[in-house]
């Protein structure tokens, strides 16, 4: 384990149930779904007609000129960074607040980067011709365009970084950014994740994976992680921001303080290009991984926010995962999913669920997971509805797993 701590001291959020971290936070303590008919005319030749759009538009917080230069999933990283960076006690950019900006990295994840804007000009292109292509096209479809934002918007200049590990790029960037931290590269790291795929294409083609659920007359219940009626993802956007720092920084500045990041771990399935594990040992040795990092033992967790997106195998793989991760203490941990109300960011799933989870280690209770009426039988001790966390010292864990095998887990402990 390495000596230096890293502590986070920012949350920034734009997500399907709250235009930023405080109403997202009331939104899953209340259970409230994000999820509805899509009303654009394209969704009507779709199986999966239903999506869980962000709450508040971006347009309604950014400048108006510099929101119609960034994709879609750059609004909202730059939506949740702006929100992260003032919550941690900066005013200003780098240089003009207590940051050496060559001290000042970025991780600002996508899974896919910006479709949207890819798709709409191809549209132009094959409508009205090349001339008509925006000459923005490049910076703001390129998949580093969102993390390049952020990073000009507060001056990063130790790097800036974009992770890319379909849905679980949101929490490789939080892995990244420790990293950064502990190998003294950097002394503050805002890090996330940002998806904006709510599109005919993505949902298209995830509809012939028969990825997405068809619940189309519900769609408020059409998230249900773990629940025997559960037939697949809802997909979403929105976005994601944490600042990292190390806790001697932090202490310097007189930073308020959420929770420490103990550990992070990475591993691979090498199992097939979509489907999980069906054993979980990647999930497996990344949990058990993060807690080693951690100083953690299993005994120590009493909560997981777990990657569970609601289709019939990810689910149950996952359980089987935090079963042999944690063993006879398994069922001392209280896990819960927050996609039953948010949807599946993709690569912005990691950074939401993040926050979620420290925040549910800063006020000492657990969103429930809702649509869970006819749970799996998984031995887990699954969350229907709020569950106080006790006092004292607490450790809890955020999965997520993407297509490709990628398996990512963070240890959070209180402070």
């Amino acid at each position: 384990m390495t000596s230096t701590r890293v502590v986070v001291t920012g949350l920034g959020a734009t997500s399907p149930v709250g235009g930023d971290v405080a109403s997202t936070w009331d939104a899953l303590i209340e259970g409230r779904s994000g999820v509805r008919l899509l009303e654009e005319e394209w969704a009507e030749s779709l199986g999966a007609r239903i999506g869980a759009r962000v709450a508040v538009e971006p347009s309604e917080v950014l400048d108006r000129v510099k929101a119609r230069r960034l994709d879609r999933s750059g609004q909202f990283a730059v939506v949740a960074a702006q929100e992260a960076w003032a919550d941690a006690g900066f005013e200003g950019p780098a240089g003009e607040v207590d940051v050496d900006p060559e001290r000042l990295a970025v991780a600002m994840a996508s899974g896919i980067g910006g479709v949207t804007t890819l798709l709409s000009n191809y549209d132009t292109l094959l409508k009205s011709g090349p001339r008509r292509v925006s000459p923005l096209s490049i910076p703001m479809l390129m998949p580093n365009g969102p993390a390049a934002a952020v990073g000009l918007l507060i001056r990063a200049k130790a790097g800036v970084h974009t992770p890319v590990s379909a849905c679980a790029s949101g929490n490789e960037s939080i892995a990244l950014g420790v990293d950064l931290i502990r190998l003294g590269r950097a002394d503050v790291v805002v890090v996330g994740g940002t998806e904006a795929a709510v599109h005919v294409l993505p949902m298209a083609a995830f509809g012939q994976m028969m990825a997405l659920s068809k619940r189309n007359d519900d769609p408020t219940a059409a998230s249900r992680p773990w629940d025997k009626g559960r037939d697949g993802f809802v997909l979403g956007e929105g976005a994601g921001a944490l600042v990292l720092e190390s806790a001697e920084h932090a202490a310097a500045r007189g930073a308020r303080v959420y929770a420490e990041v103990a550990g992070a771990a990475i591993t691979a399935d090498a199992h097939d290009i979509a489907q999980p594990d069906p054993a979980g040992a990647g999930a497996t040795r990344a949990m058990k991984r993060a807690l080693v990092e951690g100083d953690l033992s299993a005994a120590d967790v009493v909560h997981i926010n777990a990657h569970a997106t609601s289709t019939p195998q990810g689910d149950v793989a996952e359980a089987l995962a935090i079963r042999n991760a944690l063993g006879d203490h398994a069922d001392g941990a209280v896990v819960t999913s927050t996609k039953s109300m948010t949807g599946h960011l993709l690569g912005a799933a990691g950074a939401l669920e993040s926050i979620a989870t420290i925040l549910a280690l800063h006020h000492r209770v657990v969103p429930g997971t809702i649509n869970l009426d006819d749970p799996e039988d998984v031995g887990l001790d699954l969350a229907d509805k709020n569950r106080d966390l006790p006092a004292g010292d607490l450790a809890a864990l955020n999965n997520s797993f993407g297509f490709g095998g990628h398996n990512v887990a963070i240890a959070f402990r209180s402070v």
